[in-house]
């Protein structure tokens, strides 16, 4: 047996073993990324849904943003005020005021109120329905196709659909936007989760019009606009809107609107 073949071999690999060490040792001193010690912190109170709801690629590019004082420490809207005073303290900043947010559909045609101009019969999915015939074979063309896109798209179960309209629970909601982005015909939005009352319709067709597609939609007739003493209503495109930070939920408008479609929020 020649021994001195396998002792050059057994130094052989030895060397170049203790080469890559020295070689991976200076390497990852030379390229090392210096780790921001805040960053990691934030990160670790996070949520971890890597929603996308605060605006930033998920939750580490949030954490990032924070650390950089880029982002405020309560912008998860996951999170909300729990999750931002434990960034706020790891920041060493005060947490501020935050306000809890909920999606709102704004509809309530469902299959009661409205009726079905023909049968449609192909892809279940309103991105795909909302460009057929009369966008949707609904006789609104405003309102919720109930095809559930949205419900299909929440991370936490918060949407249903229920009488062929999506229906938000708004104590499971997490105020994400997701679904938001989702709708196509744009009838989610996010509100305050402690608004009184809001108007429950997407219509911008005039009174007659809607009359005819829906029992319960918008005509814009200003009514509610009239008897609000907070000046919270306005009526563009023959559709009301409140402004919730106006709105003292007096119920003025609710008691006068003549198609019942402004309601107290959450009943």
């Amino acid at each position: 047996m020649d021994f001195s073949a396998i002792i050059t071999a057994v130094m052989v690999v030895g060397g170049v073993g203790l080469f890559l060490g020295i070689f991976l040792g200076i390497a990852s001193i030379v390229f090392k990324v210096e780790v921001d010690e805040k960053e990691e912190a934030v990160l670790s109170v996070l949520p971890g849904n890597n929603c996308g709801g605060c605006g930033y690629p998920g939750c580490s590019g949030l954490a990032a943003a924070i650390a950089k004082g880029e982002a405020a420490v309560n912008a998860c809207p996951v999170g909300g005020e729990e999750v931002g005073k434990k960034v706020a303290e790891i920041m060493g900043v005060e947490a501020g005021e935050s306000v809890r947010m909920t999606a709102f559909v704004k509809c309530v045609g469902d299959c009661e109120k409205t009726h079905k101009n023909y049968e449609y019969s192909g892809i279940k999915d309103c991105a795909v329905v909302k460009y057929v015939p009369d966008g949707g074979d609904k006789s609104c063309n405003h309102g919720c196709l109930g095809y559930g896109n949205c419900v299909k798209a929440c991370p936490f179960g918060a949407i249903s659909i229920k009488n062929g309209i999506a229906v938000v629970d708004r104590d499971k909601c997490k105020a994400c936007g997701i679904c938001v982005s989702t709708c196509p015909k744009g009838l989610i939005e996010l509100i305050p989760y402690d608004s009184k009352m809001v108007v429950s319709c997407s219509s911008k067709d005039k009174g007659p019009v809607t009359m005819k597609s829906c029992g319960a939609g918008c005509i814009g007739c200003s009514l509610c606009v009239k008897v609000c003493p907070s000046q919270a209503i306005t009526v563009n495109d023959f559709h009301a809107h409140i402004d919730q930070d106006k709105c003292t939920g007096c119920g003025a408008c609710k008691e006068k609107c003549p198609k019942k479609i402004i309601r107290e929020f959450g009943k």
